[in-house]
């Protein structure tokens, strides 16, 4: 289900102003910055609190507990602790007093900057960027107005106050908390054109050893998710989804799963069935007995090896459209003293996340709506499942739960799980509040998988071993048409399909990149880093082989085409130089090296790897060096460089999704293989001193780690990976 009112996405951020609105709530003071069209004016500030009066950036209470509603979902990522290191920073408060809950329902207020500010969503590590600046403000924002409140309270100069760890202090030997102040601060004037911090007043921001503010939860347990959902009376849904892609139910006979004990009812959803029970296992009991036929006739049939072998023809001509043309290409292949050629093929990926899908949802008697789940994107979702429920927007409260994992899952233009979860509870007549769970093997057959693709490569040198020729001509699946998300398809080119492919940083005179978009009916979506996936594999594999044939390292190659992207240039000179390139490995050991930028974030990795008799890999270290602009939360950053680097590698070795007929062969991590912890490497990772803005980094530690493992493979083995996984090569993990 699409929504017309989203469809006007613009891929680029538009001028930005922001306006401070500040209200009263339970005697607490909230904090929030409206986007607007237009300078920001005090005549503006009522009609655009009016859009949502309760909603805000920061909210204080008289419990002098501070609580951030973050325009972002936290799904692993550790957005919330950036924010919340934001606001604390400008704020004064003490790390101990802060909280992060996901905000909703109000594009004006938190919309995704880095998406042009209409709509609310987590994706293209873009958290950091887009909050930066109105998370700082909102925190500098709220200390003013404490600060005024004491002032008045104290008789003092508000000027004269200090405010650090969540207290507001005076030289005179008065002090006072954030909660004490809250009520008088939210009926003051909200302050216009606060400077913020210089980054040498930092104390949080970049911080070694500020700790996670919910590490205590999630360690001992206590953190709730969307699986940990318990309601009054409420029921457990597991879905009957088709057996092929594009068949619809044509009848069904629940008889006899209406006999199984806890089982209340199977209903159809626009999605399939659903049975409904007292509790998971009841439900998945009462699946099993369910028959239905279906209608396939507009199915997607075909398997994995023959799209691979059309993909591999339709590569061999010309693409459909072009994302980037150079120079003369005709020519410098002309002109070249060697031409070089490969094929890569890369397989459907699912995303595998630590928590299934999964949503709640409850119609109250009051003919409102709550909804429960990883809302990666708010907007669309609390439209949609006003749609199904018949009612408006308004009406829909969304509980935007922390996610085990996503990956970009839980980011389904269609709704998915949303829709079957109010379809099922509307259904019910609202009887009762519903969660629709699903299965491993329903989210590994449910589709949305990173798109199949393949690449073929063709490369030439001059007698000078220089690169004078590049065309790089990619088939594959369309992630965005067709979805609300389609004004991105210019000219016939996914932007996701080409990215890191048609920006290419390398300095070739003749270059041309094409893409050839296929028809198929295997549902696809955005995969962690998504296009970069397969083009920064394809490229810097392919630049290896260029290099040798070159005669030249492959680091100073690469660095002699980087003379215009002195931040990819960085990154590779870090990385090769903190690994110890130029100097021999140990014994048995070998090297590769790739750089890729993804999101605006510049990452190389270094990977050494052995390679026992029989082909059995063991990637032994990684060292990777990363550019994100400002750290906020370093040791954040190396955590994502680290967990980008196991979920790359699991993908590159071993995982791939497979059609037979139409239907998927995996259901499980028993078939859809993935790193396992004895696997992971020992990883170094270093981040490069910045001042610029900050760009993200849930996403770009994956593209480089499998082409440098590739490159180190074919200097231990003299054989080049050009078909993923790498277990299909003869090639296992040790």
């Amino acid at each position: 289900m699409l929504l017309k009112a989203i469809r006007n996405i613009q891929p680029t951020p538009s001028r930005r102003h922001f306006l401070i609105g500040a209200t009263a709530t339970g005697g607490g003071l909230v904090v929030g910055y409206y986007l607007l069209g237009r300078p920001a004016s005090a005549d503006t500030a009522p009609a655009a609190a009016a859009i949502n009066p309760f909603a805000g950036y920061v909210q204080i209470g008289t419990d002098n507990k501070v609580t951030v509603l973050s325009a972002h979902m936290d799904m692993g990522q550790g957005c919330y602790n950036g924010i919340a290191t934001l606001v604390a920073e400008e704020l004064g408060a003490d790390w101990a007093q802060m909280d992060v809950i996901g905000g909703f329902g109000n594009p004006l207020l938190y919309g995704n900057l880095t998406w042009g500010g209409k709509v609310q969503g987590t994706g293209g590590s873009s958290a950091m960027a887009s909050s930066f600046e109105r998370y700082r403000r909102a925190g500098a924002t709220a200390r003013a107005m404490l600060a005024a409140a004491a002032a008045q309270e104290w008789n003092v100069p508000a000027g004269e106050i200090t405010v650090a760890k969540g207290v507001l202090t005076h030289a005179s030997g008065k002090t006072a908390t954030f909660g004490e102040l809250a009520a008088k601060a939210a009926g003051l004037p909200v302050p216009a054109g606060l400077p913020l911090k210089d980054a040498a007043q930092w104390t949080l921001i970049g911080n070694e050893k500020l700790p996670r503010y919910d590490s205590l939860p999630k360690s001992t347990g206590k953190q709730d998710y969307t699986l940990d959902v318990k309601l009054p009376g409420m029921l457990t849904a597991v879905m009957v989804h088709p057996p092929l892609f594009g068949s619809v139910v044509k009848s069904f006979d629940a008889s006899k799963a209406k006999t199984v004990k806890g089982v209340v009812d199977v209903v159809e959803t626009p999605r399939g069935l659903a049975v409904v029970a007292d509790n998971m296992w009841a439900a998945i009991k009462g699946r099993e007995q369910v028959t239905a036929e279906w209608d396939d006739s507009k199915a997607e049939k075909r398997g994995s090896a023959e799209l691979v072998a059309q993909y591999n023809e339709l590569a061999k001509k010309p693409g459909t459209g072009t994302a980037r043309n150079e120079g003369d290409i005709d020519q410098g292949f002309a002109a070249a003293a060697k031409v070089l050629e490969a094929s890569f093929e890369f397989p459907y990926l699912a995303h595998a996340a630590l928590e299934p899908l999964n949503a709640v949802a409850r119609v109250n008697t009051d003919g409102t709506l709550e909804v429960w789940g990883g809302h990666q994107m708010p907007d669309l979702y609390q439209a949609v499942a006003a749609q199904i429920a018949g009612i408006t927007p308004d009406k829909v409260t969304l509980h935007v739960m922390k996610t085990g994992g996503s990956f970009g899952r839980r980011a389904t233009p269609d709704s998915e799980v949303i829709v079957e979860a109010v379809a099922v509870a509307k259904a019910l007549g609202g009887r009762a509040p519903v969660k629709v769970q699903w299965t491993r093997e329903d989210d590994m057959k449910g589709g949305r998988y990173r798109p199949l693709y393949v690449h073929t490569l063709k490369a030439g040198i001059d007698a000078q071993g220089n690169l004078i020729a590049w065309r790089n001509h990619i088939v594959g699946q369309s992630i965005l048409a067709g979805t609300p998300f389609g004004a991105l398809v210019q000219h016939g080119i996914d932007l996701t399909s080409v990215e890191g492919a048609a920006n290419i940083p390398y300095a070739i005179p003749n270059l041309r990149v094409e893409l050839t978009t296929t028809d198929v009916g295997v549902p696809v979506l955005w995969w962690r880093s998504v296009g970069s996936t397969h083009t920064a594999y394809a490229v810097e594999a392919f630049i290896d082989e260029v290099a040798e044939a070159a005669g030249k390292d492959p680091v100073a190659f690469r660095l002699a085409l980087l003379k215009d992207h002195p931040r990819h240039a960085g990154v590779l000179r870090l990385a090769a130089e903190k690994a110890g390139w130029g100097t021999p490995p140990a014994a048995g050991r070998f090297r590769g090296i790739a750089v890729a930028e993804s999101f605006n974030t510049y990452v190389a990795q270094v990977a050494e790897v052995s390679v026992a008799e029989g082909g059995h890999i063991k990637v032994e270290r990684v060292v990777c060096a990363v550019d994100c602009g400002t750290a906020i939360n370093p040791d954040q950053v190396r955590a994502q460089m680290e967990g980008g680097i196991g979920f790359g590698l699991g993908a590159i070795l071993k995982s791939q999704l497979t059609l037979t007929n139409g239907a998927v062969d995996q259901g499980n991590f028993d078939s859809y293989d993935v790193l396992r912890i004895n696997e992971m490497p020992q990883v170094e990772v270093h981040i490069v001193p910045s001042q610029e803005s900050p760009t993200g980094v849930g996403e770009p530690g994956v593209p480089p780690i499998g082409p440098a493992v590739a490159n180190a493979v074919y200097s231990a083995t003299k054989k080049r990976i050009r078909i993923l996984p790498f277990a299909r090569n003869n090639l296992t993990t040790a």
